[in-house]
């Protein structure tokens, strides 16, 4: 994998309507919100913006409507330096939408409505990595809120041109075995991996644990923690990262795509995985800090990262 080789994310583009409410409403009550915004979203998109802020080439490829809200979306996708020329813009259906409370503890709940995400064609998919970039493919960035069909057409077409394929398997979802197979790495977060693995996942200890069973399944995998950092494993090592201390936490909406973006930004530099789970989680702990999933990443200059002219090699 070459330096400055492409990233190119499949997946979901959604406007996030994000609503403030003090706390979850209980069953039958009603609550008054603070406010109501909109922003861009969706996981693909929010981890191809994630990836550009880190100074990776970027290419994305979805579905929206051709209604107000994808017009919206592809001119922030355009304006955050992603390349958005394999976008189709489908008239039967509306663009993806994402309900989003965030309470005043910085947690939140979301509610997806897949809209036009969901005509995304494999072929699309197909054509657009044998396509690859001026520099060719290096990651290929792949999450749960496509169907099943695109990550088993995308992983198979990544295979076949040589692309590292990551999956960020979230939504969680049942997954082809081939497909897992070809996973590097496998991206999930505490939940997402008690659910493949059939145990509770407290802490690192257990991530460990839970890691050493995926690598039977995946080429490598991360587990994501939250708070706590982020565990890694492949055929070099395991190890875990803990995150910095994180100031004040305002949202964590799309802190998940932030660590995902960050890190596939990194191994289509020819950086390490543990290399690439330190950037994911000091991305991830960064966007915590802020409002809002796009709007709150960091560029490379903000974590005090600099690009070396070697491969393999960040300057912190």
């Amino acid at each position: 994998m070459q330096e400055g080789a492409e990233v190119l994310v499949i997946g979901s583009a959604n406007l996030d309507y994000i609503v403030q409410v003090a706390a979850p409403p209980a069953p039958g009550e009603t609550v008054l919100a603070k406010n109501m915004i909109k922003h861009p979203g969706g996981k693909g998109a929010n981890q191809a913006v994630a990836a550009a802020k880190m100074g990776a080439e970027v290419r994305f490829v979805g579905c929206v409507g051709d209604d107000n809200d994808g017009a919206l979306l592809l001119r922030e996708l355009r304006a955050e330096g992603v390349d958005t020329t394999a976008v189709e813009i489908v008239s039967h259906a509306r663009t993806g939408l994402a309900l989003v409370s965030v309470f005043d503890s910085g947690e939140n709940s979301i509610t997806v409505v897949p809209g036009a995400n969901f005509s995304l064609h494999p072929g699309r998919v197909k054509r657009a990595i044998a396509g690859g970039g001026a520099n060719g493919t290096g990651a290929v960035v792949l999450q749960g809120e496509v169907k099943s069909e695109i990550i088993d057409a995308a992983a198979q077409a990544a295979e076949a041109v040589g692309a590292r394929v990551v999956l960020n398997l979230a939504p969680y979802r049942a997954v082809a075995k081939e497909s897992l197979s070809l996973c590097d790495p496998l991206v999930v977060n505490q939940s997402e991996a008690e659910a493949m693995v059939g145990f509770q996942i407290p802490e690192a200890a257990a991530a460990q644990q839970a890691l050493t069973i995926l690598l039977a399944t995946v080429r490598s995998a991360v587990i994501t923690l939250g708070g706590a950092g982020a565990c890694w494993a492949d055929t070099s090592g395991s190890g875990h990262v803990p995150a910095p201390e994180v100031e004040a936490v305002m949202d964590t909406t799309g802190a998940g795509d932030a660590f995902v973006g960050a890190l596939a930004a990194e191994l289509s530099a020819g950086l390490s995985l543990r290399q690439a789970t330190e950037t994911g989680v000091r991305a991830g702990s960064f966007a915590v800090g802020r409002f809002g999933a796009q709007s709150s990443y960091p560029t490379r200059s903000e974590l005090g990262i600099l690009a070396s002219t070697e491969t393999g090699q960040r300057v912190r």
